[in-house]
């Protein structure tokens, strides 16, 4: 009897579904996209309604061939690609390229890879979705239509091998944009004082820890406006006014307030949230979601899903993962830590799809504890970071106790009050604080410190210790990281879940950003291509522009608008900036990146290059000679074994190690990275062992990080 045939894109999801379906599917993986417009030419028609002309890949043919054979045998055909548009454009391609004509076809869409929700899919199949399918192709040939008509331009005026795209050169120009601001910066000196307080004791004790309070110095009493103090003349002045005054409580508040717990995630808040607290790029965080989510083994009964769909921009969650998760914290933390109702999270980006739902457990009842050994590290971090926010989500509220004390300060010889404020919190009930707190981006304001003042009365004396003048200067901006970058895109409807992380990537690859510290620099390349590109086409390369552009795709997706029209719309105006640019745009020509070696066959410097696969070195004697190896980068710090450099290295899995670089005479390497100080107690090499410490690699000994010189790991 001939069977059923499914199509998915991954291996690892086809075992997963495999198991769950039993023996009379055939489960086939397609690995990915199996039809693309081709590299060597636009191939797209635009004199006939933009006509794309897709091939096969020749890696592809030997899977399609395979797919063929598997449909001529099969009863009738499953299309079980991914829930999102690229999902279902693959879905139609790939009933394009096995022409499966005959054969009856149905698509399937499920968020989670559970045998409850694989089931519920395929007992309600559907027809696959043409104006998703359109959405899509619309944005593969936009997308196809800005890079392959600006990035010639680009290669004659600039530099060879360079891309522009239509949301990575966006990304880029915000990049250079907010490097420009820092530079432009000037800071601004002021001052801030700030006074160490204590009640007074009672008669025959003494004073304790718990008595003393800080007060910040905030204006003159009496007066609403703020009191500025812009130079050390000015506080030098006030603190000897406040050196002389008298103190007392001239008013307490206090009120309770409620701490809401954050949203489930989204493809965008995980990536941010992966990068603060576990310094995971948005690749790597992608990368390992996409593990998560197509099935682990994780005891009896073999793979299994354990998150919801990863790429997705809603925070919606299905009512019977609520339910479950509200049991779950009803048995695990108490009937109080439940809300009286259920909680519902809205969300307020562009283009959100409320009908999807956001990344969460399969079953919050399999716990990260219960994991652990049974996923890799970081698929365990990952999963550990999911099930804590989406637990969260649904717990209730923290309550808090806030005190605001104003402090006045009569200074009698002048005559002036001044008034100074503090400000306390203890948490009363932890709520989702017992278990999950959101990490913050750079420039944001500090975390919450929940600092008890002590028991004040209005009116009440207190003694003045110490005054604490400081100075400050206003500072510029933060550059982006691949966690702000995220977000500001998202808050300016730049791109889709799908598209944050293969930008980032680009960039980066590309050599258009560097990424110094954690944050993302613009290099001069990026420079330079940004300012053509900004005054040829600044009606293209724009975040306005980027963010209608997405409207627009949504509109196609949601049958609102055809998408001819709408290519049609944006390709008359762009060609002739083309044609404009490619007669007005002067040369800006930039030499290659000199290596600082000589070529080993004909001793002409090496420098600098970019590929597919971001940076390499090569002869600058090319195409004369040939000679090219992988760029290496370096960390600061010697070989233990043989004195040369320590560089970053990747395994054919992509995973990142530090190696000798005299590889292979010396065989030097390590999981962990290296930090740039010996051991106290034997001498051997130290390397960071997580954020916060670091460990002697012979004799084990463990030191803060603080006790040698700062490291940022990669990711």
């Amino acid at each position: 009897m001939a069977k059923k045939l499914v199509i998915v894109e991954s291996p690892a999801k086809a075992r997963t579904i495999g198991r769950i379906l039993g023996s009379n599917y055939t489960i086939k993986a397609s690995v990915g996209h199996v039809r693309d417009l081709p590299k060597s030419q636009l191939g797209v028609d635009v004199e006939h309604d933009f006509n794309p002309k897709y091939l096969v890949p020749r890696e592809k043919k030997a899977v399609i061939k395979d797919l063929k054979a598997a449909a001529k045998d099969a009863s009738s055909l499953y299309l079980a690609t991914d829930p999102d548009r690229e999902g279902e454009a693959i879905a139609w391609h790939l009933v394009q390229a096995i022409n499966a004509d005959g054969l009856k076809v149905q698509r399937v869409v499920f968020h989670e890879i559970t045998p409850e929700a694989i089931k519920a899919a395929f007992a309600e199949p559907r027809q696959i979705n043409a104006e998703l399918v359109n959405a899509q192709q619309t944005r593969r040939i936009l997308d196809r239509l800005v890079g392959y008509m600006i990035s010639p331009l680009l290669w004659r005026k600039v530099r060879g091998r360079l891309s522009a795209g239509r949301v990575q050169s966006v990304a880029v120009r915000m990049i250079v944009e907010r490097e420009r601001e820092i530079e432009a910066f000037v800071p601004q000196e002021y001052w801030s004082i700030k006074a160490n307080l204590s009640k007074q004791p009672l008669p025959g004790k003494k004073s304790t820890k718990r008595d003393v309070f800080t007060a910040a110095l905030v204006g003159r009493s009496g007066e609403k406006e703020k009191l500025e103090i812009p130079n050390e003349a000015v506080a030098r002045k006030l603190e000897a006014a406040l050196q002389n005054a008298g103190y007392s409580i001239a008013d307490v508040r206090q009120k309770e307030t409620l701490r809401q717990p954050s949203a489930p995630f989204t493809t965008s808040t995980l990536q941010q949230e992966a990068y603060r607290k576990l310094r995971f790029t948005a690749k790597r965080t992608m990368a390992v979601a996409q593990q998560l989510y197509e099935g682990l083994s994780v005891g009896t009964g073999g793979s299994v899903g354990l998150i919801t769909y990863m790429r997705t921009d809603s925070t919606h969650v299905a009512a019977s993962a609520q339910s479950e998760a509200r049991s779950y914290i009803r048995e695990r933390f108490g009937s109080d830590f439940v809300p009286g109702s259920p909680r519902f999270f809205t969300r307020k980006s562009k283009g959100a799809q409320e009908a999807h739902e956001a990344i969460r457990p399969t079953s919050v009842h399999r716990e990260p504890a219960a994991l652990a050994g049974r996923l890799t590290p970081e698929q365990l971090k990952l999963y550990e970071l999911i099930w804590k926010r989406f637990v969260a989500s649904q717990m209730e509220a923290a309550r808090i106790d806030t005190m605001t004390v104003d402090v006045r300060a009569d200074d009698a010889a002048s005559g002036q009050a001044f008034l100074l404020r503090a400000s306390g919190s203890a948490v009363k009930f932890e709520g989702f604080l017992a278990l999950y707190s959101e990490g913050r981006d750079e420039g944001d304001a500090e975390d919450e410190r929940h600092i008890a003042l002590p028991l004040l009365t209005k009116g009440e004396v207190v003694d003045l210790l110490k005054l604490l003048p400081e100075q400050h200067f206003t500072a510029p901006p933060p550059r982006y990281t691949e966690a702000s970058l995220v977000k500001a895109l998202e808050e300016q409807g730049i791109g889709r879940p799908s598209t944050y992380a293969p930008t980032i990537s680009t960039v980066l690859e590309r050599g258009y950003v560097e990424k110094v510290e954690r944050h993302l620099r613009p290099t001069e390349l990026g420079c330079v291509v940004t300012d053509l590109l900004a005054e040829h086409f600044p009606d293209i390369i724009n975040t306005g522009f980027t963010a209608r552009m997405e409207s627009e795709l949504d509109e196609i997706a949601g049958g609102k608008a055809s998408w001819v029209p709408v290519l049609r719309e944006f390709y008359n105006p762009f060609s002739v900036a083309v044609e404009r640019a490619a007669a007005l745009m002067p040369e800006r020509k930039i030499a290659d990146e000199p290596a600082g070696e000589n070529c080993e066959l004909c001793g002409r410097p090496m420098v600098i290059k970019y590929g597919r696969y971001g940076k390499f070195v090569a002869c600058s004697g090319f195409p004369e000679c040939r000679k090219s190896k992988p760029f290496l980068t370096k960390i600061g710090v010697s070989c233990p074994k043989c004195g040369a450099d320590i560089v970053q290295r990747k395994t054919k899995g992509r995973r990142m190690f530090y190696g000798c670089s005299q590889y292979p005479q010396c065989d030097f390497t390590s999981w962990d990275k290296p930090v740039a100080q010996r051991c106290q107690q034997c001498g051997g090499l130290m390397t960071a062992r997580g954020r916060r410490e670091a460990k002697c690699s012979d004799c084990g000994m463990v030191v803060p990080l603080s006790d040698a010189p700062r490291v940022e790991l990669s990711a």
